[in-house]
């Protein structure tokens, strides 16, 4: 295990710990930097656009996840039907996670562009819309188009994750409710959701943890706009610390993020111990 060790050590410990540090320092790009204590987060508890920021990052990574769950349980369902061209369909539906996400960030800045969009001039060829959508310039719109950008690649992941779990579901358990006159509702409830529940909770913690974090999305899409409407913390970090040079402050951002993504695996931990949770009871 010593390579493994080494390597987290040097790639995951140390710059978590140089993180920390930063947070509790003033160091700017080019100055190091010296300890002040809490003054970045104090500075942080009184900054209208952070909290704006927390605000948009929960809204972003609720809103996305609960769609991302919703339709990849539904995908996994279809895919895990008999149907013709089952494995073919099942590699296209890896497709948004197979592209990098820089590539998918450029495809939809183009798809959500207030001049030429594809929807925009479909919609006006149906005769719905008579002018393009402002996708990205307006802020309702932009938190909608960065969501959906975010559901559309995420998709696959949780769609064939919840697909292998569906996999192990042994196919006499439906046989015996079916035989026993249970509708497809109740074999769903009682038998499909009860037996996929700590796989949901593995699946839903990691979507939950690249939601949170993500970043290449949001920077190529819009930069954190129009008026800051779009940024996450992972952008605000990035936008204090470099091209703000403010490496203290935009650490302590970072660090902020820790205490949000540690409940979110804190949940799936405790939630996985629990039997009567696992098997989709109350505890």
């Amino acid at each position: 295990m010593l390579p493994a060790a080494v390597f987290l050590l040097f790639f995951l410990t140390y710059p978590l710990g140089l993180g920390v540090w930063l947070g509790f320092t003033d160091t700017r790009i080019g100055r190091a930097g010296e300890f002040i204590g809490l003054e970045n987060y104090q500075s942080l508890m009184g900054d209208s656009l952070f909290w704006l920021v927390v605000f948009n990052t929960i809204l972003y990574t609720v809103a996305a996840s609960i769609l991302k769950f919703g339709l990849g349980l539904w995908l996994a369902l279809l895919l895990n039907e008999n149907m013709p061209f089952k494995a073919f369909f099942r590699a296209v539906v890896l497709l948004p996670w197979v592209v990098p996400t820089v590539l998918s960030a450029i495809a939809f800045w183009w798809i959500f562009d207030s001049q030429y969009s594809i929807i925009s001039w479909a919609l006006i060829k149906m005769g719905l819309i008579s002018a393009p959508i402002n996708f990205l310039g307006d802020v309702a719109n932009a938190r909608a188009s960065v969501i959906a950008a975010n559901v559309w690649r995420g998709i696959p992941f949780v769609a064939i994750s919840l697909l292998a779990g569906l996999q192990t579901i042994s196919p006499s358990l439906h046989e015996a409710a079916t035989l026993d006159g249970a509708t497809n509702w109740q074999r769903f409830r009682y038998i499909t959701l009860p037996m996929l529940s700590p796989i949901i909770a593995v699946v839903m913690t990691f979507s939950v943890l690249f939601t949170f974090t993500d970043f290449q999305l949001i920077y190529v899409l819009t930069r954190g706009g129009p008026l800051n409407s779009t940024h996450l913390m992972a952008t605000l970090s990035f936008q204090r610390a470099i091209p703000g040079g403010s490496l203290g402050e935009g650490a302590a951002i970072a660090v902020a993020m820790i205490p949000f993504l540690l409940g979110a695996i804190l949940f799936s931990y405790f939630g996985l111990q629990r039997r009567k949770w696992q098997q989709g009871g109350a505890d």
